[in-house]
């Protein structure tokens, strides 16, 4: 699903952030109408991968971390769920 507004600062926050060699943001409001955090016109859950620089040597926990962080606005806010696949550069390699 094609993201909107919320979808779109997600995506240059996450840039900005980590300068990704890969980045994606796919809002899935549509699987979850109907479920908790759903609203009319979605951008409420979505999931990310991305993959960066800045994630190698870290943690699983740290990589969650450190975008929940970067994106601690819009958790608080419009969306209710965010499904996180993040990468170091290393394990793009072994993928």
């Amino acid at each position: 699903m094609k993201s909107g507004s919320v979808g779109h600062r997600i995506t240059q926050k996450l840039h900005q952030a980590f300068l990704p060699s890969e980045l994606e943001v796919i809002d899935d409001s549509n699987k979850h109408a109907g479920h908790a955090g759903s609203r009319p016109g979605g951008e409420t859950h979505f999931r990310v991968r991305i993959i960066a620089e800045a994630f190698d040597g870290k943690s699983r926990i740290d990589r969650h971390r450190m975008i929940n962080t970067v994106l601690a606005e819009e958790l608080a806010g419009p969306v209710h769920a965010l499904a996180i696949t993040a990468l170091s550069e290393k394990e793009r390699q072994v993928e």
